[in-house]
C-alpha cells in the first residue's frame, strides 16, 4: 500500500503532536503545587464549569424562639454556566461566605442536584466579585480517591494592560 505525499505528510503531523495527558485534569496549571502529595494519582471526578451568569443572596434572618435572639445576615453567590469537560454535569455553584469560623467546610458536590458548594472567607467576597465582573471565569472541582477534594475559581490567562 502505498501513501500519497500529502498522506504521508498528515501522517509525520500528527505523530510529532504530543499527546494528551490522561491523568491531567483540563485546568491542571491553575493548581497549586502539591507539596504534601495529597492528590495522589488521576482525580475520580472532574467538574469543570465556565461562569456565564452570577447573582448575590445577602439575606437576614433571626431565630425568634432563642435568647438573646442570634441575628445573621448570610451572604452567598449563585453561579451558573456551561460544563467544559467531558462528563461534566455541573450546573450551578454556591458560594457561601463566612465571616466568623476560624475553618471552612470542605467542598461538596452534589450529583443529583448538580451543584458544587464552596466555602470562602467573607473577606475574599471582594476579590470574587471583582473577578466575576472583569474576567471570564472557571470552577473546578476535583476529587481524588484518597478523600481529597480541590475547588477554585479561576480566571483564563489574562494579558497585563
Amino acid at each position: 500500500m502505498t501513501l500519497s505525499f500529502r498522506s504521508k505528510a498528515a501522517l509525520m503531523l500528527l505523530l510529532t503532536l504530543p499527546l494528551p495527558s490522561i491523568a491531567e485534569p483540563m485546568h491542571a496549571q491553575y493548581l497549586p503545587p502539591d507539596e504534601l502529595s495529597l492528590r495522589e494519582g488521576e482525580p475520580e471526578q472532574q467538574q469543570l464549569l465556565q461562569i456565564t451568569d452570577y447573582s448575590v443572596v445577602a439575606g437576614s434572618q433571626r431565630q425568634s424562639n432563642q435568647q438573646p435572639i442570634p441575628v445573621t445576615s448570610p451572604l452567598s453567590l449563585r453561579l451558573k454556566g456551561k460544563p467544559m469537560n467531558k462528563g461534566a454535569t455541573i450546573s450551578e455553584v454556591l458560594i457561601h461566605f463566612d465571616g466568623e469560623s476560624k475553618s471552612l467546610k470542605k467542598p461538596v458536590y452534589d450529583g443529583a442536584s448538580r451543584i458544587l458548594t464552596l466555602y470562602y472567607p467573607a473577606s475574599q467576597y471582594r476579590v470574587l466579585i471583582d473577578l466575576l465582573r472583569n474576567e471570564k471565569v472557571y470552577c473546578q472541582f476535583l476529587r481524588y480517591a484518597n478523600g481529597h477534594v480541590w475547588a477554585d475559581l479561576h480566571t483564563g490567562n489574562v494579558r497585563a494592560r
